[in-house]
């Protein structure tokens, strides 16, 4: 953060304290409850929306959430800037520094890519996502865990599919909730990297909760939340042609829920149904992924009014 300016970047959700976590989620339950509506933080603020991938809900939920804030906004496509002509990371991050208050990215490149973006103290940074880590879509996840449940604190959680960037989040937000329980069921050779497990797995204990990973499905334990994502995680490709066939158990379905007693089902979305979950899973009743999905504009609300200092 930028002492001069009060604008906080965020790359990592090993970048927020507790204090900020907790109040990122608490803020965005209290916009998804309609608790803030007259907000308008980002009056005269201007907002710049780089998405190098494909985007629905995290591009509309920033851009309607600047908006919504009394923010303008200026959309950049993966071919509008002169980093396709060669103009470095840095250049550009200080040339739009100069013009904008934040930039929301999506890369699916490094978290280095972002870091370098942030490398400046007069833009805030917001990493939409990167090949390492979805932290915004973490957010919006323990949003709607706050607001179903009143609590993320001792909620036991069963993540099964591939370990991508929205797990690695996932990973290290629950791990700082205090009880949480986060049982990680990859396929072999898809797993969620230690670079994150490892020192989950001991925040987790630090505060009596419990991070573990295996990969398979047998046993599964008894859990408040079953959550899944696609197989094909945007911007990025299998060199095993057969790699759908190792997912294949890992697909959630009605047995998957039974095995607790009254679990709820998340996911990030887009579903593909029938692969990673069953149509009936996905539209049945238990299902919060489409709250999940509202609440990523909620949870945006809270990001950029914090980035720029505009809630205390």
């Amino acid at each position: 953060m930028s002492a001069a300016t009060g604008r906080r970047h965020l790359i990592s959700i090993d970048d927020l304290t507790d204090a900020e976590l907790y109040e990122l989620v608490r803020r965005g339950a209290e916009f998804a409850a309609g608790k803030a509506e007259d907000a308008r933080p980002l009056h005269d603020r201007v907002v710049g929306i780089l998405f190098r991938r494909t985007s629905t809900r995290t591009r509309t939920a920033f851009s309607a959430g600047a908006l919504r804030l009394g923010g303008r906004i200026i959309g950049y496509g993966p071919d509008d800037l002169q980093e396709n002509t060669g103009e470095t990371v840095e250049d550009t991050a200080r040339v739009l520094s100069g013009m904008l208050d934040v930039l929301v990215a999506r890369t699916s490149g490094p978290e280095a890519e972002m870091r370098a973006m942030a490398d400046q103290r007069r833009m805030a940074v917001i990493n939409a996502m990167s090949a390492e880590e979805h932290p915004t879509q973490a957010l919006a996840d323990l949003t709607t865990l706050q607001g179903h449940f009143g609590r993320v604190d001792g909620l036991r959680v069963l993540y099964a599919g591939e370990g991508n960037n929205t797990a690695s989040a996932l990973t290290l937000a629950l791990s700082r909730y205090p009880g949480t329980e986060l049982h990680l069921r990859t396929p072999p050779g898809y797993g969620v990297h230690p670079r994150y497990v490892e020192p989950a797995t001991a925040e987790a204990a630090r505060r009596g909760g419990r991070v573990e990973q295996r990969h398979d499905m047998a046993d599964l334990p008894e859990v408040d939340v079953v959550y899944t994502t696609r197989w094909q995680t945007t911007g990025t490709s299998k060199p095993d042609p057969d790699w759908r066939s190792v997912f294949e158990p890992f697909r959630v379905d009605d047995a998957v829920l039974a095995a607790s007693r009254a679990p709820v089902f998340l996911h990030d979305l887009p579903a593909h149904r029938g692969e990673e979950v069953t149509a009936e899973v996905l539209d049945g009743p238990r299902s919060l992924a489409f709250r999940q999905a509202e609440n990523k504009y909620h949870s945006a609300r809270a990001v950029l009014e914090w980035c720029t200092g505009g809630n205390g």
